[in-house]
């Protein structure tokens, strides 16, 4: 072994050492300790340690001197590094690439393929077929089949045919054709292709039979000799069933229009909003189109309104009364399901009330046909003509017949009204009421001129106050903001615009009928389409664009006969607009100073300081399942030849009901 592998199990103290790495050439440090003679060797009899401590204590336990222990650092042998050998890169052998032996391929040994072995197929082992074993058949087992023991049919077991029992075919039941029952030809009913043909007959027979079950007469009550609407010329079953729910005088818009709607004139009216126009062009109409017959997309009757929730007003007015005449309605209008309205224009509706966009969808689709139409309305024509909708209304006129019958409605007659009136009208017969300004003796005008600051306190205390109040404003994020701002002061208020679901906007009208939300703030849209009695007050919170907003947005109130009072909020760079757009309505009314808390506020509408306290809207109710609905039904549990719209369920057999509401539109 070399020296750097010898090693001694045992050191100078007794310690077992452990081999060395080869690259540690020089001794241990141990070793040199115990070659040197200064070096003072631990005791053999000391105790063993365990741990940090002896296990006996030692007897000088007291203040240690490192200075007096035996092994002095400094005398230990020193290292030089200097002394060590260099080492020289330059003195390592060169290796000379050039002496390394070359080799040459051109000496290597070639290989010629045609010093192989040849192999030679002439060489192989053949193969003679004829020495294999040769198979002789004839030396296989012979079978003799005579050997075989015979089989003679004769020996079989005789059956004599004559033992099985006989069957007579004369024994069978004679069946006689003579017997049977005579069929003659000319017992069949018989098909003439100049009458209709025997299905048509049979389903014209079923209406028949329907329509006599409807029109079973039923106790509307007897009709008093001064009831002036018997005196316009209407049906007496019609007349009847306005006198049950107390409307025995007409307007006087009513008054003037029936007549000459029932001869059949073109007949073009204004008047205000409220004054009673819905029963004015709703009762010549139903009286028209009772008793005729509908073929399938082809109504016979239209009414076109600017927004649904008229068109739901003018559907839910109409309804019970067109039940008593068997006339069918349906409600057209956007937001509503697609498949509804066209399974009931493919079975036949009499008159449609819709909304311009969708029913020129309808059409679009081939689902409604208008050339049948015997009959046109045009409702809030002004209205419809500001919105956008002139092209849509043009191009539905166009649709009907130009002999047809046409009645136009306006609060006020002018710009593209005109061009309506000129156009689709022939010789109308013009009744105005109004003339064009807010001449309502029942309705008080008051402009309040308040500070920015002040708008929103101010606005809460008029909302709070008994009684049902509508607050307008111009945008839908002003409604829902102020609406908002109002049940955080402790008023109950819920907007509407037409930025919400048709859902959540018939529940706000509902809750806002029903007396739940007493306070309803609403844009300009939605106002034309509010029908709602009793509203007391209408706040105008942010005035409106021209005066004609200021008539429809006024007419919310004092709705037949009643009473009501419109108050303005007019900030002080407002003030002179307002002057001016009241001027042009026909409103007397001079502005005056208001500050929240002022007693004229109290004084003028009965509001009060709200009590501050946050409120939130009811849940919705719940609705109740009546029996489902099926797919084409009309009506809550109707079956597929249900008749009519969405309006007041009927109790029994008698007309819907109306829940005291008044027709007077």
């Amino acid at each position: 072994m070399t020296q750097h592998h010898q090693h001694d199990p045992e050191s100078a103290d007794g310690r077992t050492k452990k081999p060395r790495h080869k690259k540690h050439q020089n001794q241990s440090y141990g070793e040199r300790m115990a070659a040197d003679a200064t070096y003072d060797a631990p005791r053999a009899d000391r105790a063993p340690v365990k741990g940090y401590r002896s296990e006996q204590p030692r007897p000088d336990r007291g203040q240690r001197n490192r200075d007096d222990r035996p092994y002095n650092r400094d005398d230990r042998p020193q290292y030089n590094r200097d002394e060590r050998p260099r080492f020289n890169r330059d003195d390592r052998p060169q290796y000379n690439r050039d002496d390394r032996p070359q080799y040459n391929r051109d000496e290597r040994s070639s290989y010629n393929r045609d010093e192989r072995p040849r192999f030679n197929r002439d060489e192989r082992p053949q193969y003679n077929r004829d020495e294999r074993p040769r198979f002789n058949r004839d030396e296989r087992p012979q079978y003799n089949r005579d050997e075989r023991s015979s089989y003679r049919r004769d020996d079989r077991s005789q059956g004599e045919r004559t033992d099985r029992p006989r069957f007579n075919r004369d024994d069978r039941p004679q069946y006689n054709r003579d017997n049977r029952s005579q069929y003659s030809r000319e017992d069949r009913p018989r098909f003439e292709r100049d009458d209709k043909s025997y299905r048509r007959d049979e389903r014209v027979q079923r209406d028949d039979r329907r329509n006599e079950q409807a029109e079973q007469p039923v106790d509307l009550g007897t009709v008093a000799e001064d009831n002036q609407f018997a005196a316009l010329g209407l049906a007496p079953r019609l007349v009847q069933r306005l006198a049950r729910d107390g409307i025995t005088t007409p307007f006087p818009i009513q008054a003037a229009t029936i007549p000459d709607a029932l001869a059949g004139k073109d007949v073009l009216g204004r008047g205000q909003t409220g004054s009673g126009k819905t029963l004015g062009f709703g009762l010549p109409t139903l009286m028209r189109l009772a008793g005729g017959r509908t073929e399938s997309r082809r109504p016979r009757g239209m009414i076109l309104v600017p927004t649904r929730e008229l068109a739901m007003q003018v559907h839910d007015a109409l309804e019970p009364l067109a039940h008593v005449m068997n006339v069918s309605l349906k409600l057209i209008a956007g937001g509503l399901p697609y498949p509804k309205q066209i399974e009931s224009l493919r079975r036949g509706v009499d008159l449609l009330i819709a909304t311009p966009g969708r029913l020129i969808d309808l059409c679009e689709q081939g689902a409604a046909d208008l050339g049948a139409v015997e009959i046109s309305v045009l409702d809030e024509a002004d209205h419809m003509c500001d919105m956008g909708f002139m092209p849509a209304v043009t191009t539905l006129l166009d649709m009907t017949p130009a002999e047809g019958q046409r009645l136009l409605f306006s609060a006020t007659l002018d710009n593209d009204v005109d061009k309506i009136v000129r156009t689709y009208l022939k010789d109308p017969v013009q009744h105005s009421t109004e003339s064009g300004q807010a001449t309502v003796s029942t309705m008080e005008h008051h402009l309040l001129v308040i500070e920015p600051a002040h708008k929103q306190s101010l606005t809460a205390e008029l909302a709070s106050r008994d009684g049902r109040t509508i607050v307008f404003v111009r945008t839908k994020l002003g409604a829902d903001r102020i609406a908002t701002q109002l049940r955080d002061r402790g008023v109950m208020a819920a907007a509407l615009h037409g930025g919400l679901a048709q859902g959540a906007r018939n529940r706000t009208l509902e809750q806002f009928k029903d007396g739940s939300v007493p306070v309803l703030v609403a844009t300009d849209v939605a106002a034309r389409g509010i029908h709602v009695d009793d509203v007391g007050l209408v706040v105008q919170a942010d005035p409106p664009a021209e005066h004609k907003d200021y008539l429809h947005r006024a007419g919310r109130t004092a709705r037949a006969g009643g009473k009501g009072a419109v108050v303005t909020l007019v900030l002080p760079h407002q003030r002179r607009g307002m002057m001016r757009m009241a001027e042009s309505a026909g409103v007397k009314a001079e502005p005056v100073r208001a500050r929240p808390g002022d007693e004229l506020v109290t004084e003028l509408t009965g509001g009060n300081k709200p009590s501050g306290y946050p409120v939130k809207l009811p849940a919705p109710k719940p609705r109740g399942n009546k029996g489902g609905r099926r797919f084409g039904s009309t009506r809550p549990g109707g079956g597929q030849y249900s008749r009519g719209g969405n309006g007041p369920r009927r109790s029994g057999n008698g007309p819907r009901r109306t829940d005291g509401k008044s027709y007077q539109h």
